[in-house]
């Protein structure tokens, strides 16, 4: 699943393609996101809120889209080849310079703009890491609230911080040296709050090109995630992984860098 620095690129890319230009072709593999139409309609912004993505028009509506395991936009000219096959196109923009296409996606809505304020899943999300200024406070807050929730899950809640993904929850709780099975309420609030900032700074240090890292030298991009049975790249204690929450969501971890078996 793209994370939140992933769909803040692609909402980058996409304002720079489409923002203040109007819609000459709208295609849309379902018939509710056909009416109104919006051709001749111009975009106003792009904006990512965490794991969403929000195309903007002049007319108070918005395309909510959410990628999950599948989806995502792409940025093609008139006459480029797509990367993937045209019937995996779930909506298609076209301006006057550039065509945007959304491949795959599950979720994807044509949203009023009361529709907007009180949609299920953007009404609850808590603060964006990749905001700025980044509400720290308000995202401690949000940890406050789920005392006995175990750390790896409660990072995942995109209630309490929109943006994290199992790739950063793995990576970050490694880098923080924090149990991703310890209760919220046994971490003191100092190391909460650095986390929180650590992890804004890592994902913003990720939004340029190339493909996602948390750490440089030789060997693996990344200290944990997907390296279950290899050595940890610190102390070369074999790396585990473990499912956790509801969705039974894969966590990778150090058992003694994290101190794991200390706490069972």
């Amino acid at each position: 699943m793209p994370e939140g620095d992933t769909i803040h690129r692609a909402a980058r890319v996409l304002g720079e393609a489409l923002c203040g230009q109007a819609v000459l072709r709208y295609w849309a593999h379902r018939p509710q996101l056909l009416a109104p139409r919006r051709e001749g309609h111009v975009i106003t912004t792009v904006e990512a809120r965490g794991k969403n993505l929000l195309i903007h028009f002049d007319d108070q509506r918005a395309l909510y889209s959410h990628m999950r395991m599948t989806g995502a936009w792409h940025v093609y000219g008139h006459d480029e080849r797509w990367r993937r096959a045209q019937a995996r196109a779930r909506v298609i923009i076209e301006s006057e310079g550039r065509v945007a296409v959304c491949f795959d996606a599950p979720v994807i809505e044509l949203l009023t703009a009361p529709e907007l304020l009180r949609h299920p899943t953007l009404s609850r999300l808590g603060p964006d890491l990749l905001a700025e200024p980044l509400d720290e406070d308000g995202i401690l807050a949000g940890f406050t609230r789920h005392p006995a929730v175990p750390l790896g899950e409660a990072v995942m809640n995109q209630g309490i911080a929109a943006g994290i993904g199992n790739v950063y929850k793995s990576e970050m709780l490694f880098l923080a040296r924090l149990s991703p099975f310890l209760p919220v309420e046994a971490v003191p609030q100092e190391r909460l709050r650095k986390l929180v900032q650590d992890t804004a700074a890592m994902m913003r240090r990720n939004l340029g090109p190339g493909m996602r890292t948390t750490r440089t030298g030789p060997g693996s991009r990344l200290w944990v995630y997907e390296r279950s049975g290899q050595a940890c790249l610190r102390c070369r204690t074999r790396i585990q992984m473990r499912r956790q929450g509801e969705q039974a969501r894969s966590t990778y971890f150090c058992p003694r860098c994290q101190g794991v078996e200390a706490v069972g």
